[in-house]
């Protein structure tokens, strides 16, 4: 969708504007791409969650910097933000988020809270018909609960203004209407309206699955700048935030960045200068063009 920004409002938050000649684009989220807002792609929000790391995986995350540009953060003069919660895995919590998004983007962004039948909203997160049951009903049970439960907390820099919020209100699965019911504060609706946005490549995701360290440094790297990367291991292993020993993590990134070129998506080499190990990052394709047979 295309159309002139003085001839029209943004409502809608998937809506972007072309600085060079104000136009604004419409991302529409479908069965095979998802909006996502880059900010929550470049920090520790979705990262791998360790078996072991369940019921002690909580984060807190400094997100001044890539949240400080929001309206409600200008206006009320908060430059401190942070994000905690418990660490959303990238196998099921980033799959029900994209069904947020997707529901969003369905039902609209006139009322805070959505409804629609639980059928409709497991098909947006990815979940075929077929492997509905109620191991099925739970998990994504417990996934809202742990989106639900990531807090945003804002204050002013002398401290004497607070504010804290959700990143969803709060969820409701109803097993007996089958359905699912969703809150969101309206305050953060801008933080989907970024210009800064992205489609992600559902197909990328689902190549991917079960390995989770490479999924994150997928969405991580669709967030960054067109053109090349360089990009320090150090910083690869704080995105993953993962707990295990150094030389451990580093062959974990490396074996999620020879994935993502297995798939056809990423096209790097590996420097090291002194001490430090650096990724350099020839070239992305978002649409696995050089997808290995």
């Amino acid at each position: 969708m295309r159309k002139t920004k003085e001839n029209s409002e943004m409502t809608s938050p998937f809506a972007i504007v072309k600085k060079d000649s104000d136009t604004v684009y419409e991302l529409v989220p479908n069965s095979n791409k998802t909006v996502q807002p880059v900010a929550l792609l470049r920090l520790s929000v979705f990262t791998p969650v360790a078996p072991q790391e369940k019921g002690k995986r909580d984060f807190l995350i400094d997100a001044s910097e890539e949240l400080g540009s929001l309206e409600v953060a200008r206006q009320e003069g908060y430059t401190n933000i942070q994000i905690q919660g418990a660490k959303l895995s990238m196998s099921t919590d980033f799959k029900t988020w994209i069904g947020i998004i997707s529901a969003f983007s369905v039902y609209g962004y006139s009322s805070s809270t959505i409804k629609l039948p639980f059928t409709e909203f497991a098909k947006m997160c990815g979940i075929k018909s077929s492997d509905l049951n109620l191991r099925s009903r739970k998990r994504l049970n417990e996934s809202l609960f742990n989106i639900s439960g990531v807090t945003l907390g804002f204050s002013s820099k002398d401290g004497r203004k607070f504010m804290t919020t959700h990143l969803v209100q709060y969820a409701i699965l109803n097993m007996d209407t089958d359905t699912v019911e969703i809150t969101g504060d309206p305050r953060l609706w801008e933080l989907y309206r970024y210009d800064n946005k992205v489609l992600l490549s559902l197909k990328a995701l689902s190549e991917l699955s079960r390995k989770e360290a490479a999924q994150s440094l997928y969405i991580y790297f669709e967030s960054m700048p067109p053109g090349k990367l360089f990009i320090s291991m150090k910083r690869l292993r704080e995105r993953l935030a993962l707990e295990s020993p150094v030389k451990t993590q580093n062959l974990i990134i490396r074996r999620a960045l020879s994935d993502l070129t297995r798939i056809g998506y990423l096209d790097y080499i590996e420097l090291k200068k002194g001490r430090e190990i650096q990724i350099i990052v020839n070239s992305r394709s978002p649409k696995l063009q050089g997808m290995l047979p």
